[in-house]
């Protein structure tokens, strides 16, 4: 766990509201994350921690500063390069699910590859049912959104979010409309994607019963690092593992 996936450097974000007036939301912070790392990112409204994982998912470009994900620097980057490393590259988990309301759980799963290509329709499928049972779905392949749980939901997105092998997977507020016991269900589950197939997750909460999961926390305050430390475990959490899933490149 030596590579550095991310490389942060002096990075800044500058809003400009007006001829005169401008909002510094991030103020020339320095990060480094792991390959197989766990880390949550906290911190209140205006913290600059949703600018932040804005810039490293490609979303957003930083003012000044220097951003480096698994090896490429991002400033020089055009609008479609960046487009098409954000696909390659990243994996992403929203609090809202966005799924396709209209579409089964298999197909939103499939979407992302379909549309790049480079994969039999055979091949897509079964690596799409191979990635629902990975997240406890198997069976549920045809179900569309609206018959399945909020829980169910978000596990969809989370295949969809594996579908591309990415280097990391974000996480915005995954739990944010789920209630407690599908909270532990899904973090349990990001828990053991983390753990047993050292896929890097990198997770933005408020909450710190949530924080608790992951092995590293970073807390924002006024477009700054006040904190990054080691999140100490308890043996509340001991989910099983998964099932038997093979990476494919």
């Amino acid at each position: 766990m030596d590579h550095k996936i991310i490389q942060v450097i002096d990075l800044v974000k500058t809003f400009k509201l007006s001829d005169e007036v401008s909002v510094k939301a991030i103020k020339g912070i320095s990060l480094d994350i792991k390959r197989g790392e766990y880390v949550s990112i906290m911190g209140s409204s205006g913290s600059g921690k949703s600018t932040f994982m804005n810039i490293i998912g490609f979303l957003d470009t930083p003012t000044s500063g220097t951003y480096i994900l698994d090896g490429i620097e991002g400033g020089s980057l055009s609008k479609d390069s960046k487009a098409e490393i954000r696909n390659r590259k990243i994996g992403f988990v929203f609090q809202g699910f966005n799924l396709l309301s209209r579409t089964s759980a298999l197909e939103n799963v499939e979407l992302p590859l379909f549309y790049k290509g480079g994969m039999s329709s055979k091949e897509l499928t079964t690596k799409s049912k191979e990635l629902l049972s990975l997240v406890g779905l198997s069976g549920r392949e045809a179900h569309h959104p609206n018959s399945l749980s909020g829980g169910e939901q978000q596990r969809v997105a989370i295949a969809r979010a594996l579908i591309n092998n990415p280097a990391i997977i974000l996480a915005d507020e995954p739990t944010g409309n789920l209630d407690s016991f599908n909270t532990t269900e899904i973090m349990n589950l990001f828990t053991k994607l983390n753990k047993e197939l050292g896929i890097t997750i990198i997770m933005v909460t408020h909450e710190p019963d949530v924080a608790a999961y992951t092995r590293r926390k970073v807390v924002f305050k006024d477009g700054l690092i006040i904190e990054d430390t080691a999140v100490k475990k308890s043996k509340k959490n001991n989910p099983k593992k998964l099932n038997k899933f093979k990476k494919t490149s």
